[in-house]
This record gives C-alpha cells, sequence and structure tokens, in this order.
C-alpha cells in the first residue's frame, strides 16, 4: 500500500496483491475451522478511514488518539461540506466471496468514529447538524451496502466507546456516541439488527491500547443499550474479566448475544487452546451458553500498517480460538 501511493506500484498490480492477501486470509480462517469468515480488512487503508477514499474536502489536523506506550494516531478533518462516503464496505465482499462458499462477516466503522471528524468550530455553510444528517444516511448505507452483498453478519467498530470515558468522564460524550449509532440501527428491522454487532476494546495498535485504565463497569451498561443483537467485548487482556461479566451478565436482553474475547491481540504469545477452553469456561458461569460466543479482542492490524504481531501469530491465535471454542463446547455439553 505504501508502494502504491508512492507511484512504485501499478493500479493492476495491487489488485492482485489484494487479490493474493484475501485468498490467503480467507484460506487460512478455513484451515482453522473457522465457520464464519472475514476478508480481514486487506484492502482497507484502515479499519477507520476506508470511507474517506478519494474525499477531498478533508486536512490533516484532526482529532489525535494517544496510546499507552506514547505513539498516538490523527484522524482527518473535514474543511467544508457535504460530507460523503467515498466508498462502502459492502464493496470489499465480492473479493472475499471469490475464495470461499462459506458465510461472511464484514466490519464497518461506527457513525460515532466519523462524528470526531467534524471540527471544533462550526464549518461556513454546512452545520453540525447537517452533517449529522448525512453522516447517519452514509452509516446507514455502508451496513446496508454489506446486505446487499450477501453478508451475514455486519460488525459495527466502536472501540472510541471506552476512549470516550477517558475524554469524558461524565459519559456525556459516550451517551451522544450510542445515541447517534442508535439513530443508525434504528433504520433497520429488528431482524436485520440481529445480524449487527458492536465491537469494543480498550484499543490496539503496536501491541498498546489507549483506555484500558477505564473499568468495564463504567462502560458496560450504557453499552448494552444499543439496538444490536450482537456485542464482541475483549475480555482476554482484561484485568479483572469476572468483574467485567459480571456486569454484562447483570444488563444482558434476551435477544443479546455476547461474544467474549479468547485472544489477546497484544501479547505475541500464542495461546493453547486449553487456554482459550477455560476462558470460554469462565465466561459460562456467568452468561448463557445459548447467548455466549468468541472472538478475538480485537484486529491484528487495525490501522493497516501493524508490523508487529507476524502473519503466521495471527493465524496461530485464531486457530487456537477455534479450537478451544469447541473443547469448551464440548464440555458444556
Amino acid at each position: 500500500m505504501q508502494a502504491f501511493a508512492a507511484g512504485q506500484i501499478s493500479a493492476e498490480n495491487m489488485e492482485r496483491h489484494f487479490d493474493a492477501a484475501v485468498a490467503d486470509t480467507i484460506s487460512r480462517q478455513e484451515e482453522a475451522g473457522d465457520t464464519l469468515l472475514t476478508d480481514g480488512e486487506q484492502a482497507k487503508p484502515s479499519f477507520v478511514t476506508y470511507p474517506l477514499s478519494g474525499l477531498t474536502n478533508l486536512a490533516g489536523h484532526g482529532v489525535v488518539i494517544p496510546f499507552a506506550d506514547g505513539h498516538t494516531r490523527q484522524l482527518p478533518c473535514l474543511t467544508s461540506g457535504p460530507f460523503r462516503y467515498g466508498i462502502y464496505a459492502g464493496s470489499y465482499l465480492p473479493r472475499a466471496r471469490k475464495h470461499t462458499g462459506q458465510a461472511l462477516k464484514q466490519a464497518v466503522i461506527s457513525a460515532s468514529a466519523l462524528s470526531l471528524l467534524y471540527p471544533a468550530q462550526e464549518i461556513d455553510g454546512y452545520s453540525r447538524d447537517q452533517f449529522i444528517n448525512d453522516l447517519i444516511e452514509g452509516a446507514v448505507a455502508d451496513i446496508r451496502s454489506c446486505f446487499d452483498q450477501g453478508a451475514a453478519k455486519v460488525q459495527n467498530d466502536f472501540t472510541e466507546a471506552r476512549l470516550a470515558i477517558k475524554l469524558d468522564p461524565s459519559k456525556g460524550l459516550l451517551k451522544q456516541f450510542i445515541d447517534l449509532n442508535n439513530e443508525v440501527l434504528g433504520r433497520f428491522s429488528a431482524d436485520e439488527r440481529q445480524k449487527i454487532g458492536v465491537h469494543v476494546c480498550p484499543g490496539a495498535d503496536h501491541d498498546s491500547t489507549h483506555s484500558a485504565d477505564v473499568p468495564y463497569s463504567e462502560l458496560i451498561p450504557l453499552l448494552m443499550t444499543m439496538n444490536a443483537g450482537n456485542f464482541y467485548l475483549q475480555m482476554a487482556s482484561e484485568r479483572e474479566p469476572e468483574a467485567a461479566l459480571r456486569v454484562v451478565a447483570d444488563h444482558l436482553q434476551d435477544h443479546q448475544r455476547i461474544f467474549v474475547g479468547v485472544i489477546d491481540v497484544n501479547d505475541e504469545r500464542v495461546e493453547s487452546s486449553a487456554v482459550v477452553r477455560d476462558r470460554v469456561l469462565m465466561a459460562a458461569r456467568y452468561l448463557p451458553v445459548s447467548q455466549l460466543g468468541t472472538c478475538d479482542d480485537c484486529g491484528f492490524s487495525p490501522f493497516g500498517d501493524d508490523i508487529v504481531t507476524a502473519r503466521d501469530t495471527a493465524f496461530a491465535k485464531i486457530t487456537a480460538r477455534v479450537q478451544g471454542t469447541q473443547m469448551a463446547r464440548d464440555q458444556l455439553a
């Protein structure tokens, strides 16, 4: 991607690289025994910025996200209206579909994350209210595009949820984020919302986090008011996972399913399947098995240029997740 941006690789060759990366990602998931596959977001510039592809009304001086190890990530900033999605996540699915007949899940960035693009000072001729309306329309179309391309599940990445409490301990910002995301989710039917999920974590970039010091007890009660059927919760790297699971159990609704993170993507050591099994069994002590699933804590390379985790390491961890989950399923049965 860096070489392509520098003009060293043609667009045609870049497409071949994308195809190869997605094909490898799909085949390794199948080899691991996964039954709900993803394209690994291999063709996205990052999990956040893919909708901005081709937009010209942006500048580079947006919100800065600091990580615990001292490095930062900076979002772009909108300079003029209107705001429109440059690309929808559903457009990535046909590439993955070429390589598998199994069910696919597609990740999308939350509307709340993209709301951070609007600057603190109002843009002349384009109010924040106008921006939010355009953003909601775009976010709905983004999710819809995934369903239109045959996605079995759609996952909203809401990593800024925990960060919002760190930025605003009153939780006013978090409530704004949840209200905005619920505006988007409210445009879908009840059956469709059962196929939509929300992912939260304290960040995972270069094996560092941005909000791991925020207790889950501060987040989960409000998070579970989101109008989605599935919640993907980082848990393997949580300092007090049982305390967090108790809070989840207290707020779990009948229509919600919890996918607990059983793989710590910020730890380069590969978990054994037995470790994964034990993490699942621990979760099953607090959550109904019929509403329980597993996932990785986060993506292994969410900003598209993380060189910390080797590809073989990532898929070894995924294999451990699948095998350990099956071991737990057998034992629970």
